[in-house]
């Protein structure tokens, strides 16, 4: 199923929402890169919450377009890229889409789901010419795992010291489970994005913002050509939600990320049919990655038998680049209602092991 949560923004940003709608402002266009009040509270989040210090702000119509105004400005058609299997998949489009041909993928750890940082290395070492940009999710989509920070402070030193760029997307910042904390780095060369999407369930006000570094000469007047010919600027109206919800702070996401476990432990039971050692992930963000048995090649058809006979929707890891996986959300339901879809996946995927896809 698709990566959302199952609430809605604070009530009370909501209801100023209301209040507001009618003005006229809210209907005309706004500044390129973000309305100056949402700006100055996000560079204050992000010292207070991130500890970053040294960075300006842009605001997007979500994280996703946030990643295409990254590559249209720091990369030309067939300049190469970096990114780790499983990776996401609307950053691999993204690249597609705008004449990054030579995307060079690197593997992850089986068991951790960590980027392969030896192979970065030799990357970018050996490649000619040195791949534009190096990109993770931390925590992961579609792995759901958690890349420690001595492993990413590695990774920025190898960029680093190449001279390309990092970009790591913070979409899930705030989906930290099992005692673990996020964080974030900070340097000339690393962009970091965030969304207001999964944390404040904001999914279709669309609104998002990149993190980029003030000492990078001309990095924004190149962001504000692509932003300008993109959306000009995020909508209003999503941006006021925004401003409004940060209001609430990190207590109230935190409040709902807590109950998030419960899910995840219905649906690590609804995978056991798979094999304990099958089921990786889960330790931020909304997911879990899952090996199908090896009798079943074809993960696409596997989803959808599962959504046709079984009426549960995964999706495909070939989508990611991680043929014969699927990658199981567990934030879009209550708890109620993920007991009841749990209970169909672990029936659907008992019926795989044992059967097959019997239609």
């Amino acid at each position: 199923m698709q990566g959302v949560v199952y609430w809605q923004p604070p009530e009370s940003a909501m209801d100023k929402i209301e209040k507001i709608i009618r003005e006229p402002i809210v209907s005309k266009y706004g500044s390129d890169d973000g309305l100056p009040e949402l700006r100055e509270a996000l560079l204050e989040k992000l010292s207070r919450e991130n500890k970053l210090t040294k960075s300006s702000v842009m605001v997007t119509a979500g994280a996703n377009q946030a990643f295409v105004n990254l590559v249209l400005t720091l990369c030309d058609a067939g300049d190469s890229v970096v990114m780790f299997a499983p990776y996401y998949f609307n950053a691999y489009m993204s690249f597609q889409m705008t004449g990054v041909t030579d995307i060079l993928v690197g593997g992850c750890d089986p068991k951790t789901l960590h980027p392969d940082v030896d192979w970065l290395e030799k990357v970018l070492k050996e490649n000619e010419p040195i791949p534009k940009l190096v990109t993770v999710v931390n925590p992961g989509n579609p792995s759901g795992a958690f890349i420690p920070r001595p492993m990413l402070e590695r990774i920025s030193d190898l960029c680093k010291n190449a001279g390309a760029w990092l970009v790591v997307d913070n979409t899930y910042e705030y989906f930290m489970y099992d005692g673990m904390e996020h964080y974030c780095l900070e340097d000339a060369h690393i962009v970091n994005l965030f969304s207001f999407s999964k944390a404040y369930g904001m999914m279709g006000w669309r609104v998002g913002y990149i993190a980029f570094p003030n000492e990078a000469d001309g990095f924004h007047d190149q962001l504000l050509k692509v932003q300008d010919n993109i959306p000009i600027c995020a909508s209003i109206i999503g941006q006021r939600l925004a401003l409004y919800s940060l209001e609430a702070g990190p207590e109230w996401i935190k409040e709902r990320v807590k109950d998030l476990v419960k899910n995840r432990a219905l649906l690590v039971e609804a995978l056991s049919p798979l094999g304990e050692d099958n089921v990786k992930g889960g330790e931020g963000a909304i997911y879990l990655w899952a090996k199908l048995p090896d009798s079943c090649s074809d993960d696409f058809e596997a989803v959808r038998w599962l959504a046709n006979k079984h009426g549960v929707a995964v999706i495909p890891g070939s989508a990611s680049g991680g043929p014969g996986y699927i990658r199981v959300s567990f934030g879009g339901l209550k708890e109620e209602d993920t007991r009841l879809a749990a209970e169909r996946l672990r029936r659907g995927l008992q019926e795989l092991v044992t059967d097959g896809m019997v239609q």
